[in-house]
C-alpha cells in the first residue's frame, strides 16, 4: 500500500513513528507537507500535486493537520477524497472537530458527559453566563485555542467579569465552562482508533497549574480506565465521524466529562507514557478499513 502522511514536520516524533510502523509493515510511505501541495479543480478527474508531480497513486492519507493551517489542510484532504483517496480521519471530521463550540454542541446532541458550557455575544449577557456555569471559579476559552493556550482560570467573579470582558473587547470567539474541581488538575487521554480505546493515559498539571497539558510541563502515567469512560471516548470519536481521536476526558462527581477531542492526537506522550507502539495499531486499521472511494463523505460537505 502506498500512505502518504499529510505533515510539516518530518522530524516530529509522530511523524516519524507512523513512518517507522508503515515501513515495518512492508508499506511504500512518503512525508509530505500540504502547504507545498497545490490542486486541480476542475478537472474531470481531481488532482493533487505536490511539487513538480501528481500524488496520483496514492492508497490511503494519514493527515497530521496543525490547527493553524486547517482550512488549507481540509481542503488538500478533500481533494483526495474527491479522487477517491482513503483518508484515516476525513476533511469534515477534522473540521467539526476543530471549532470547539461545534463540536461541543455535536456531542451534547448525542448525549455525552460535558461540563456546564455557556456562550454569549453580548457584554448584557456576562451575568447570566457566569451563573449558568455556577459561578466562580470558572473557566474562560478562547475558541481558537490549542495546547491550553487562551485558557484562563477565573478564580472569583469579579476575575471572570474581567476576563470576560477582556476577550469580548478584543472581539473574540470564546466560551465559559464550569470547573471541575474535583479533577485536582487532571485529565484522562484517550486514544481511540476505530472503535476502540487503544491506550490510556491520566495527565496531571504541575503545581499550582490547573491545564494538564505535557506542552505546558504536564507529566503523564499509564491509567486503567472504567468501562464508562471507555464508552464515553469511543463514543465521543464516532460522534465527530474521526477513526482516529484523543478523547481528553475530567472524572467529575457525575461522571466522565469530555473537555476535546482531538483529530490529530500525539504519539509521544501517549507511547511512552503506555509502553505500547499506537503507531503501529493506526497502521493496522489502515490496512483493514483503507479501500478506494471508502469515505462517508467523498470531499463533500
Amino acid at each position: 500500500m502506498n500512505i502518504a502522511i499529510l505533515s510539516r514536520g518530518p522530524k516530529l516524533y509522530s511523524t516519524k513513528r507512523l513512518v517507522e510502523a508503515a515501513k515495518n509493515r512492508n508499506h511504500e510511505v512518503e512525508v509530505v507537507n500540504p502547504l507545498q501541495c497545490y490542486v486541480n479543480i476542475t478537472s474531470h478527474k481531481p488532482t493533487v500535486h505536490y511539487k513538480d508531480r501528481v500524488l496520483n497513486n496514492v492508497d490511503a492519507i494519514i493527515p497530521r493537520i496543525g490547527a493553524s493551517i486547517t482550512f488549507f489542510g481540509t481542503a488538500i484532504v478533500r481533494q483526495f477524497e474527491m479522487g477517491g483517496t482513503y483518508s484515516l480521519n476525513e476533511s469534515v471530521a477534522i473540521s467539526r472537530s476543530r471549532d470547539k463550540l461545534r463540536s461541543l454542541q455535536i456531542l451534547a446532541r448525542k448525549g455525552i458527559g460535558l461540563p456546564i458550557s455557556g456562550f454569549a455575544h453580548s457584554a448584557k449577557s456576562t451575568d447570566e453566563l457566569i451563573k449558568l456555569c455556577n459561578g466562580a471559579p470558572l473557566v474562560v476559552k478562547l475558541l481558537e485555542g490549542t495546547q491550553g493556550k487562551g485558557v484562563v482560570l477565573a478564580e472569583t467573579y469579579k476575575a471572570a467579569e474581567s476576563v470576560i470582558g477582556a476577550f469580548q473587547s478584543l472581539k473574540a470567539n470564546f466560551m465559559v465552562q464550569e470547573f471541575i474541581k474535583e479533577a485536582g488538575g487532571a485529565d484522562i487521554r484517550c486514544f481511540v482508533v476505530g472503535e476502540k480505546v487503544v491506550a490510556s493515559m491520566k495527565r496531571q498539571g504541575k503545581e499550582g497549574e490547573f491545564r494538564s497539558n505535557l506542552h505546558r510541563g504536564g507529566t503523564a502515567n499509564v491509567i486503567k480506565i472504567t468501562p464508562e469512560e471507555r464508552s464515553t471516548a469511543v463514543r465521543s470519536a464516532k460522534a465527530m465521524g474521526l477513526n482516529l481521536a484523543g478523547v481528553d476526558l475530567l472524572r467529575s462527581n457525575h461522571g466522565p466529562v469530555v473537555m476535546e477531542v482531538n483529530s490529530s492526537p500525539g504519539l509521544e506522550g501517549i507511547e511512552k507514557a503506555t509502553g505500547l507502539d499506537v503507531a503501529s495499531k493506526i497502521i493496522e486499521f489502515i490496512e483493514k478499513d483503507a479501500r478506494p472511494g471508502n469515505t462517508r463523505t467523498s470531499g463533500d460537505g
